[in-house]
């Protein structure tokens, strides 16, 4: 299995993670809205995590399809085709606009399944 197969297994296994992850913070959700006051420390977290790995995918998205378009005329010039043509560049996006979730989710779910 090549190195790109295993890290988007890794990925993609940290992803389905998530149903647990919500399944073990819900009740934690719950008893916070009962509780009359502020927004409890979990509901917060879950909030404010999942737009920082939003702005840091999207962050990491462009980044990658900035590089692609940086070495786009450099590959003309060798005689490859460049990377923006191949779907390549795609996957690369894709990819690192998913990691930042991928690594919270990971957390989360050593953090709560500890509890």
């Amino acid at each position: 299995m090549g190195k790109s197969r295993k890290r988007d297994s890794a990925l993609a296994a940290s992803l389905m993670l998530s149903p647990w992850v919500m399944a073990m913070r819900l009740p934690l959700m719950a008893r916070e809205a009962g509780a009359v006051g502020n927004v409890g420390a979990e509901t917060m977290r879950a909030v404010t995590e999942k737009s920082a790995a939003m702005a840091e995918g999207v962050a990491a998205a462009q980044m990658a399809m900035a590089g692609a378009m940086l070495s786009f005329w450099p590959d003309v010039a060798a005689g490859r085709v460049p990377a923006l043509m191949t779907g390549v560049t795609a996957e690369e996006s894709v990819r690192a606009a998913l990691k930042p979730a991928g690594r919270r989710v990971r957390a989360n779910y050593r953090r709560l399944s500890s509890r």
